[in-house]
């Protein structure tokens, strides 16, 4: 593994957690020769983080790893302290319970290397709460926020705290991007970083159109799947839209025109409520439309799409 001229080459991790999200980091740290030291305290862990390995690796192939999974690169232990002996970057990925990952920090803060990134998988904890108990290298405490699944979708969300150095933050980027990753900055704290809020809003919108009636679960997801989104897996939605106004001035030119309209839909949008009623009507739509196909089906053809579509995207120079 060689270093990026960014930072020094990311040589041994620490795996705390070893779930859904856990396996995809162990991995995507495996693909690339990194060596990693796997804890988590469940029954049954080991056996199922290697089974989780075993299935990601078709896909892990077709990004370009190794035929097998050289599994001599990977240990695994209960004690999370004895995992982080002599880590580079230390990947937590247990529940979303503050008290749990303040306490669990302390810890790691205490028993990693001096030079480690101590950094979390949280999808809405903020830094600064997580690095609160930290007493001896608070600095070097991070979110990196990857997307699942882990292992295929390549954005981590790189959030500092409040008494996060620069440096941790510069380490954490070249490593992610040693790693296959496309990490962004996040320059302030919000709950939910980045993504996840651009997601919610969303999700808010498309809640509401299936509660009042105006479309189905389905047509929902067949809109966006084929339009909008086709678009926005290539160009994010600011260079979209200013393509859009092409010849015409770009950006300036649509928001000039189109903003005022947009802004009267920004008034209608719903603002709905999580109820049960609709949790059952949200659920039953996803039944309908996937009409008993297997979801692990399913999940596997997703993950060769977005795989042919990175590697289409990769062919481009110059694209987001």
């Amino acid at each position: 593994m060689t270093g990026t001229a960014d930072g020094p080459p990311l040589r041994r991790a620490a795996v705390v957690g070893t779930g859904v999200i856990g396996a995809g980091w162990v991995a995507t740290l495996l693909a690339h020769g990194v060596r990693v030291a796997a804890t988590d305290p469940a029954d049954g862990a080991r056996q199922r983080l290697l089974d989780a390995v075993a299935a990601h690796w078709p896909t892990m192939r077709l990004l370009g790893a190794p035929d097998e999974p050289d599994l001599d690169l990977l240990t695994f232990t209960t004690d999370p302290l004895e995992a982080v002996d002599g880590a580079d970057l230390v990947q937590e990925n247990g529940p979303e319970d503050l008290a749990l990952k303040q306490r669990l920090f302390a810890d790691l803060d205490a028993a990693a290397p001096a030079h480690a990134v101590l950094a979390s998988s949280s999808s809405n904890l903020t830094p600064s709460s997580i690095q609160e108990r930290c007493t001896v290298h608070p600095e070097r405490v991070l979110v990196g926020h990857p997307f699942n699944p882990v292992h295929v979708v390549p954005l981590v969300e790189v959030v500092p705290g409040g008494r996060t150095s620069a440096a941790a933050v510069d380490t954490a980027m070249a490593w992610y991007e040693q790693l296959g990753k496309r990490p962004v900055h996040v320059r302030r704290e919000v709950p939910g970083h980045l993504a996840n809020r651009l997601q919610a809003a969303l999700w808010r919108e498309a809640y509401s159109l299936v509660e009042s009636g105006v479309a189905s679960v389905t047509d929902v997801d067949v809109a966006l799947s084929n339009g909008p989104g086709l678009r926005w897996a290539v160009l994010g939605p600011f260079v979209n839209q200013h393509l859009s106004g092409i010849g015409a001035g770009g950006l300036g030119h649509v928001l000039r025109h189109l903003g005022p309209g947009t802004a009267r839909l920004w008034d209608d949008l719903g603002t709905p409520e999580l109820t049960p009623a609709l949790v059952d009507l949200l659920v039953a739509g996803v039944e309908a439309e996937l009409a008993g196909r297997d979801d692990a089906d399913v999940a596997a053809a997703r993950d060769r799409l977005v795989v042919g579509l990175l590697a289409a995207k990769d062919s481009e120079k110059g694209l987001p």
